[in-house]
């Protein structure tokens, strides 16, 4: 379970605004990446934030209720589109989102607990933690609401792309995806730089 032990680490190092960062929509074949940042209380304490991973839809939905009407918590979350992400890369797209989550914070922090491994180029101290979504409060926290700000996008998408499915997959390239993308092609909102798609792209061309 999450605690506090790498914010308090910072925290003990003279960092004083400490923000958790986590990325929803890095896998998927359509839609954009959300980035979130979040600063909890000094002594915030919960009993069932996990990484939203481990929850399901209906507390994920719960938990998100609870951080964003916290008056307690700092939070900012940004969506990198698909054509950016197709522009630049997945990676360099889901850093720019890392980055600008936590430059909207008022105040900016000062350190930052990401999910994953470093980013370059960031513009305040950062400390990666390889699975931190489990590990800190902070970074579950972003998790639950990038998670969540992006299930809720692909759901409004599918009510603008029934034939896709994107209510039930989000994006990601299940079966019932791959099946769509081959009988129907590719939308605007899905990812022409990932290969799956570019396939059937180019299928549709050649007909």
């Amino acid at each position: 379970m999450p605690t506090l032990r790498h914010e308090n680490t910072l925290r003990a190092s003279g960092f004083r605004v400490i923000a958790g960062v986590d990325e929803a929509g890095r896998g998927p074949l359509a839609g954009p990446v959300c980035v979130a940042a979040v600063v909890l209380p000094e002594k915030f304490r919960h009993r069932v934030l996990n990484d939203s991973k481990q929850l399901s839809h209906a507390k994920r939905e719960q938990l998100y209720d609870e951080i964003t009407q916290d008056e307690r918590i700092r939070w900012h979350c940004v969506s990198i589109e698909v054509a950016e992400i197709d522009r630049v890369n997945i990676l360099q797209a889901t850093w720019q989102g890392m980055r600008a989550a936590v430059m909207a914070l008022n105040p900016c922090p000062d350190a930052v607990l990401i999910d994953g491994t470093p980013v370059k180029q960031y513009p305040v101290h950062h400390v990666a933690l390889v699975d931190g979504d489990s590990l800190s409060f902070s970074i579950a926290a972003a998790s639950i609401i990038a998670k969540v700000t992006r299930d809720r996008i692909m759901t409004q998408l599918a009510q603008h792309h029934p034939e896709y499915g994107f209510e039930a997959h989000k994006g990601y390239g299940t079966k019932q995806h791959l099946a769509a993308l081959r009988k129907h092609g590719p939308c605007t909102h899905h990812r022409r730089s990932f290969a799956p798609v570019a396939q059937t792209e180019f299928q549709f061309d050649t007909v």
